[in-house]
C-alpha cells in the first residue's frame, strides 16, 4: 500500500489576498482543495485560471482554489503588483504570496503553472503542471466527493471570501489599458479590462466606443460587438479598417470604421494546443492568445503568446500560419524554422525586420521579413532568467519582461514593462538606454528619468508624440519626443461601461 502524505500547512503569517484572513488546511477539512502555483508573468498560467473559474463555480460547496504566487520576475514579488494582476484578471479565489518559493520548496513544484490536489482529508493525492486538463480535474473531483461522501468525510458549504475587486472596483474610465495606436484617424485604446476598443482625436475627445464591455465573442454594430481583453492593433488607413488581437478569445477581428461593423477574421474562440507550425483557413484555425499586430502590405504578422511564435495571415487569401519558431519556449537565433521564442508580446517593424518585444526571455529579437529571413537577439540576455535593469550593449543590456516595442526614426522604443521604464534601443548596434522613468512604479508627469509609469506595455507614435499604455495606472500617457516631457492624456466624458452617469451630466 502506498503511504499517503499530509499537506504541509500554508503559512499563516505570509500575505493573503482576496480573503479578510488567511486559510489553513486544517480548517479547511472536508473540502477538495486545488492548490494552484502560478506567476502573473506566465501565459500558461493565465490559461488556466478560465478552467479554475469553471470549477470553482461548479464545485463551490466543495472545491477550494488557493493561488499559490511564487514570482519569477522580481517586480511580481510585490505584494501590490500581485493585487493589480488578480483584479486584472478577474480572480476570485484567495491568494497567498510565496515569498522565497517556501510553499513551492515545500511541495516539491518544478515548474509553472503546476496544480496540488488535496483531498478533504488533508491528503495529496495528485499533482498536474501545464495548462488543458480541466476535464481531468473535473472527473477527479467528482471522484473524491462521491468517495467522501460515502466516508462521511466531506462538508458542503460555500466559503464566503473578501474579494480585493470588492476593495477595489475598476470603475476607473480605463482598466488596465494594454496597447495603444497612434494613426492619422486618432488614437486606438485597447480597453483591456473594460473589454472594449476606445477611439479617441490626440486632445482625449471619444470619438467611439467599440464593444459592450461585457466579455464575449459577438460580431455586430458597435454597440452589440463584444471582445475579451482585447491587445494589440494595425490599422488600414486606406480602407478604415482596424484589426485588434482579442487574446483572451484566441481570435483576430476585423472593425470596419465606414460600417462601424466588427466581424471576427480569424480564430474559433477555442484556444489551440497545437504547439507545433501548422495554419489553415482563417475562421478554421485555433489560435493562442494573439498579443500584437503589425501590418506590412497584405500581410498581417502576429505577436502569438501562447505557442511562443511569430505568425502571418495573407489578408487576401484569408490563410493563417506560423511564420517563425518551433514552439519551444526559448531564445534561439537562425533561421525562421530553426528559431524559437518566449511569449512575444509587443511587435513592430521597420520595412525590413519585425522587431519583438520577447517578454519571458526579456529580449528585444529581429525577424528577418526580407532575404536572408534570419532571426537574431538586438539586445537583452536571451535566457529565461536573464533580466534585470542595466543599460549598455546587446547581450549585456538587461530588461525586465518586456511587453511594448515601436520603430521610430531608425530606433526602438521599449517598454519595459516590469522595470517601469522607457527605453530607447539601436536596432543595428544593441545600444540600449533608459529615456523615461526613474524604475519605481507610480504616476507622475514631468521630463525623462523623472517621470514614472507602474507597468507600461504598449507604445506607438504619431508625428513628434509617443503614446504610451500606462497598464496599471488605467492611463495613457504621451511624451514629447522632442523634450521628453511626459503628460497624462484626459479622455473627455469616458466612463467604465457599468458607471451609470445622471442624465444631466
Amino acid at each position: 500500500m502506498i503511504p499517503r502524505v499530509r499537506s504541509p500547512e500554508l503559512p499563516q503569517n505570509y500575505c493573503w489576498l482576496n480573503t479578510d484572513k488567511p486559510l489553513s488546511l486544517k480548517e479547511l477539512r472536508g473540502r477538495v482543495v486545488i492548490l494552484d502555483f502560478w506567476t502573473y508573468c506566465c501565459i500558461n498560467c493565465l490559461h488556466i485560471l478560465p478552467n479554475l473559474k469553471y470549477l470553482e463555480q461548479k464545485y463551490k460547496d466543495s472545491l477550494t482554489v488557493i493561488g499559490i504566487h511564487s514570482a519569477k520576475f522580481d517586480n511580481e514579488k510585490e505584494t501590490e503588483n500581485v493585487r493589480q494582476a488578480i483584479l486584472r484578471y478577474d480572480i476570485e479565489h484567495p491568494v497567498l504570496v510565496d515569498s522565497n518559493f517556501r510553499v513551492w520548496e515545500e511541495y516539491a513544484v518544478r515548474a509553472w503553472p503546476t496544480l496540488i490536489i488535496i483531498d478533504p482529508e488533508g491528503y495529496v493525492i495528485g499533482q498536474i503542471s501545464g495548462e488543458g486538463n480541466r476535464n481531468v480535474l473535473d472527473e477527479l473531483i467528482q471522484k473524491l466527493i462521491q468517495q467522501h461522501q460515502e466516508k462521511g468525510t466531506i462538508s458542503f458549504q460555500e466559503l464566503s471570501l473578501s474579494l480585493e475587486k470588492q476593495r477595489q472596483p475598476l470603475i476607473t474610465p480605463l482598466a488596465f489599458p494594454g496597447k495603444v495606436l497612434a494613426t492619422p484617424t486618432g488614437l486606438f485604446i485597447a480597453d483591456s479590462g473594460h473589454n472594449r476598443l476606445i477611439i479617441s482625436s490626440f486632445e482625449g475627445e471619444i470619438l467611439h466606443l467599440i464593444g459592450t464591455g461585457k466579455s464575449g465573442l459577438t460580431d455586430g454594430a458597435f454597440n452589440e460587438a463584444q471582445f475579451f481583453a482585447p491587445q494589440g492593433m494595425a490599422f488600414d488607413a486606406e480602407n478604415q479598417i482596424l484589426y485588434v488581437a482579442d487574446t483572451e478569445n484566441h481570435a483576430l477581428r476585423r472593425v470596419d470604421l465606414k460600417r462601424q461593423l466588427v466581424e471576427t477574421l480569424a480564430g474559433t474562440g477555442e484556444q489551440s494546443r497545437n504547439i507545433r507550425p501548422h495554419g489553415g483557413a482563417g475562421l478554421e484555425t485555433e489560435l493562442n492568445s494573439p498579443w500584437d499586430l503589425e501590418k506590412v502590405g497584405n500581410t498581417l504578422f502576429i505577436a502569438m503568446a501562447g505557442p511562443h511564435q511569430i505568425w502571418q495571415m495573407d489578408l487576401e487569401n484569408s490563410i493563417i500560419k506560423t511564420y517563425a519558431g518551433t514552439g519551444a519556449e526559448a531564445c534561439v537565433d537562425g533561421s525562421l524554422t530553426e528559431s524559437a521564442f518566449a511569449q512575444p508580446s509587443g511587435i513592430s517593424t521597420d520595412g525590413n525586420e519585425l522587431y519583438i518585444a520577447d517578454s519571458e526571455v526579456s529580449s528585444i529579437r529581429g525577424v528577418g521579413i526580407v532575404e536572408p529571413y534570419q532571426v537574431r537577439t538586438v539586445c537583452g540576455n536571451g535566457g529565461l532568467f536573464g533580466f534585470g535593469d542595466v543599460d549598455g550593449q546587446g547581450e549585456n543590456a538587461r530588461l525586465q519582461h518586456c511587453l511594448g516595442v515601436e520603430y521610430v526614426q531608425d530606433f526602438l522604443w521599449v517598454a519595459d514593462t516590469y522595470n517601469h521604464k522607457i527605453k530607447l534601443v539601436s536596432p543595428s548596434t544593441g545600444n540600449c538606454q533608459t529615456v523615461l522613468g526613474d524604475g519605481s512604479a507610480g504616476l507622475q508627469n514631468g521630463q525623462g528619468k523623472k517621470t514614472r509609469f507602474f507597468e507600461p506595455s504598449g507604445l506607438s507614435a504619431m508625428n513628434s508624440y509617443l503614446y504610451i499604455s500606462d497598464t496599471n495606472n488605467h492611463a495613457i500617457r504621451r511624451v514629447d519626443l522632442n523634450t521628453l516631457e511626459v503628460t497624462t492624456l484626459e479622455l473627455i466624458g469616458l466612463y467604465a461601461p457599468d458607471v451609470c452617469i445622471p442624465p444631466n451630466l
